[in-house]
């Protein structure tokens, strides 16, 4: 048998480690793609396809962009940074408010839905206009609560407790959460005493001053369960019947609520802008 020289084997063996190479090579880009399939096929799954479900979701997502840029563009509009961005829509000395955007958007989506029932894709087109009513209407949930233009005041805070709440019993309804199924084979008394549980801790959470809890807990018990365990809000009905003043629940729950209300503060200051200085008192000449 022929003996190879030097050369020769070194090209024979450059040509092994090439091949092996290549062969890493292909199997790395066959792991890459199964790794994209089963990646897409994830999303296929869990992503609501069409229907009820998918309007669901574009209505909250909506909602929150809607809320979210009016939210930026109302702080723009007070920063004397940017003064370039445009102004309050108004007409001669009427301020329109954006809410009275939201109120027709709202009308006319819902309207629309409910006399046409169209299919695929004008029930999700009428989702996003109603998810963006939606967003511009709670952004001035303050205002048509007090009657007045709080939006910049501290009761206009309530408008941030009134989209937190919108958002966390939209997403739990949309995601299916409820304490009672259509699947459910039980019978009408077992389901029944279960939605007076549900409905008892909920009540016990909001006596709590746990309101948003409460709200939330209808769909999903556990939330509420947790705010009925855990200590009252200081100023809350049942703190005021049930906490002795001076007593060391009290005083727990005064520093507790301290506490929560300033992150929550700061969350809301985050996202939707601190309110303005309260104007002081007019002096009185004596």
């Amino acid at each position: 048998m022929p003996r190879r020289s030097d050369g020769e084997r070194s090209r024979g063996l450059e040509t092994r480690i090439h091949g092996h190479g290549a062969r890493l090579g292909s199997a790395r880009e066959a792991d890459r793609s199964m790794i994209a399939e089963a990646a897409l096929l994830d999303i296929k799954i869990h992503l609501p396809s069409g229907g009820a479900r998918l309007a669901g979701v574009l209505v909250i997502v909506s909602f929150l962009l809607a809320f979210l840029f009016i939210r930026t563009s109302a702080r723009l509009m007070r920063s004397p940074k940017v003064p370039w961005w445009p102004g309050s829509v108004t007409s001669g000395d009427l301020h329109v408010h954006h809410l009275v955007f939201g109120v027709i958007l709202l009308m006319l989506c819902g309207f629309l839905e409910f006399a046409l029932h169209p299919g695929e894709p004008w029930i999700e087109i009428f989702a996003v206009g109603f998810g963006i009513g939606a967003g511009l209407t709670l952004d001035e949930f303050a205002l048509w609560l007090h009657l007045e233009d709080v939006y910049w005041s501290e009761e206009g805070r309530r408008s941030i407790d009134a989209v937190v709440i919108a958002v966390l019993l939209g997403g739990s309804i949309v995601l299916g959460a409820s304490p009672v199924t259509r699947e459910d084979t039980t019978s009408v008394l077992t389901i029944m005493i279960s939605l007076t549980i549900v409905v008892a801790i909920s009540a016990i959470a909001a006596l709590k001053g746990k309101y948003i809890a409460a709200v939330v807990g209808v769909p999903i018990p556990l939330v509420s369960l947790v705010a009925a365990i855990r200590l009252a809000e200081p100023d809350s009905p049942w703190a005021r019947r049930r906490y002795a003043p001076g007593s060391r629940k009290l005083v727990r729950a005064t520093a507790r609520g301290e506490r929560h209300q300033a992150r929550y503060r700061r969350w809301q200051d985050l996202i939707a802008g601190a309110p303005s200085a309260a104007d002081p008192p007019p002096e009185h000449d004596l």
